[in-house]
């Protein structure tokens, strides 16, 4: 079942979201709810918070279908980074509660990630390139930090009061 998306600026989005404590079958539904929300929007990756849940979730798929990649869904619970390369890259960004705003942000190149699978695997893979711009903006949700907050405060403000205009015209009849 497809998902409402926060839009920014929300409180929700603000929030340090909680570990999940056991894995239960509506986790797992929130879980696929969130992909065929992500996958709807259309967008790479998606955190709870930005579905008004704060759970340590998140789901991402950076294959390029386009490209004739696999799909490669991942559901990613309680999502840590191990470590992070000293390498540098900047990927302009964008986020699905963000809508059509994009900005240049410089992140580690690769990181290495632990987190439970759906099943309650643990599991640890080294991302590089769009996948650990990716993974990294999708935690950084479930820390209360979006995108924006790494641009000069005046392109955040700007980004924001579109955002404010946005939800206001959508919250028209």
């Amino acid at each position: 079942m497809k998902r409402p998306i926060l839009i920014h600026p929300d409180p929700r989005l603000k929030k340090l979201c909680d570990p999940v404590a056991d894995l239960s079958d509506d986790l797992r539904t929130l879980a696929d709810d969130m992909l065929e929300t992500m996958y709807d929007a259309p967008g790479i990756g998606l955190a709870a918070p930005q579905v008004g849940i704060l759970h340590r979730l998140i789901v991402l798929d950076c294959a390029k279908q386009d490209n004739g990649e696999t799909p490669r869904p991942l559901v990613m619970i309680n999502p840590r980074i191990l470590a992070s390369s000293d390498e540098r890259s900047v990927y302009e960004e964008g986020c699905l509660s963000i809508p059509d705003q994009y900005a240049d942000v410089e992140r580690p190149k690769m990181v290495e990630v632990e987190w439970l699978d759906r099943d309650g695997k643990l599991q640890k893979e080294e991302f590089d390139g769009l996948w650990a711009t990716c993974v990294q903006h999708e935690i950084d949700h479930l820390d209360g930090k979006l995108f924006i907050d790494y641009l000069k405060p005046l392109k955040r403000q700007m980004i924001t009061r579109k955002m404010v205009k946005l939800k206001r015209e959508r919250a028209r009849p």
